[in-house]
């Protein structure tokens, strides 16, 4: 079900922005490219007046000139006329050619090229007439009709005056020559259309940033829909903590196949083992091979025996390394101290087990910061939260 307007309080997410732009959904302006049209042709008109005009004046010249031999055949009167014609026809497709460039352009600058045929695709929706009712009477739709009654008001009236305050100008044309009138006709329009650009480009200027908006209003989402595009494109936060759960009790298994390879295996002394390596010529500090809790640490515990590895009871440095030291990687500088002295005991039991010295009288009890003890983390939330209650 989608969710309904008042409940679109958010803007749009950039993932929504760019699936709307792949529908061909983006803000334009009509008026921006009515006024790249008009302004076109104007200045294409202007640049070819000169032409134009001298083109007019010589044609209107030669075939408003009568002489007998044009009176006695008409037909030789037809090569002007077809000069004319050309001329036209040259003229009006140099401007046509020009204004559907810009029409072009303006539209690829307010919105980007888009080659998308969602909005040209049947829809069903689209022939609702419920839909059609809502969408006539939506706040964009009313504003656009306000807009055109404005825009139609005010050329209506500047055209109106315009022409109110040259009408007499025009109809004395009649008693100029023809090139003067051709002249002055130009101009007058020229200066109409001038005036009428101007209404446009500020009709333009409001137009562009209200498409903008009635854009993003549009696209506008729910914390539903958020949620739900979160979910989509991260995934599930539940269904992705089960998976790290499951793909870091793989690994933890994978790795009992390193305990063979291990220095020593501290445990707690049932719940938790961790296996570490050091080696002086590749390492820079012991790191941790395998680890695991419960069942798992039990068979790290039976492995280390079976190869004679020595195991070694640490509760509180096994659960440290256990919840602060990741596979395969160096241990944190703030159990240096700690796996030191175990490091130290273990040299002290090789020696002796090689009859170079005395046997270590017990295994040391490696000073830990409490910080790192989850255990210790754990009591003081939970005494923390009886003093609260």
């Amino acid at each position: 079900m989608e969710s309904s307007s008042q409940d679109r309080q958010l803007p749009a997410t950039e993932r929504k922005l760019q699936q709307a732009r792949r529908d061909g959904q983006v803000a334009r302006s009509r008026d921006l490219g009515h006024l790249a049209v008009l302004g076109t042709g104007t200045v294409a008109i202007l640049l070819l007046a000169p032409w134009i005009t001298d083109t007019l004046r010589t044609g209107l010249a030669g075939q408003l000139t009568f002489d007998r031999h044009a009176l006695d055949s008409a037909e030789s009167m037809l090569p002007g006329l077809r000069r004319l014609a050309l001329a036209a026809l040259a003229c009006a497709a140099a401007v046509g050619f020009l204004v559907a460039m810009a029409s072009l352009i303006s539209t690829v600058a307010a919105g980007g090229w888009i080659a998308s045929l969602k909005p040209i695709t049947p829809d069903l929706k689209r022939i609702n007439p419920l839909s059609g009712i809502s969408n006539l009477l939506s706040k964009q739709q009313l504003t656009q009709l306000v807009k055109v009654c404005i825009l139609a008001g005010v050329i209506g009236s500047l055209g109106w005056a315009y022409v109110k305050g040259s009408l007499h100008k025009v109809a004395a044309m009649v008693l100029q020559p023809s090139p003067e009138a051709v002249t002055y006709l130009a101009n007058w329009l020229l200066a109409g259309v001038g005036l009428m650009l101007l209404v446009v480009l500020a009709v333009a200027l409001v137009d562009v940033p209200l498409q903008t908006y009635f854009h993003h209003q549009r696209l506008r989402m729910s914390h539903q829909e958020v949620k739900q595009e979160n979910r989509e494109s991260e995934g599930d936060p539940h269904t992705k903590g089960r998976q790290r759960s499951l793909q870091r009790k793989a690994t933890q298994r994978a790795s009992i196949t390193a305990v063979p390879r291990a220095d020593v295996v501290l445990m707690n002394p049932t719940h938790y083992a961790v296996a570490l390596r050091y080696d002086e010529q590749t390492m820079q500090a012991p790191q941790v091979i395998s680890k695991g809790a419960d069942l798992l640490a039990m068979r790290i515990r039976d492995v280390a025996r079976t190869h004679g590895i020595p195991v070694i009871q640490s509760p509180m440095l096994a659960r440290a390394l256990y919840a602060h030291a990741e596979i395969d990687q160096p241990i944190p500088g703030s159990l240096y101290t700690a796996v030191a002295q175990v490091m130290a005991y273990l040299y002290r039991l090789r020696a002796a087990l090689r009859g170079q010295g005395q046997m270590p009288v017990e295994p040391p009890d490696p000073e830990v910061p409490v910080e790192l003890d989850p255990h210790h983390v754990a009591a003081r939330l939970t005494t923390t939260e009886g003093r609260d209650a």
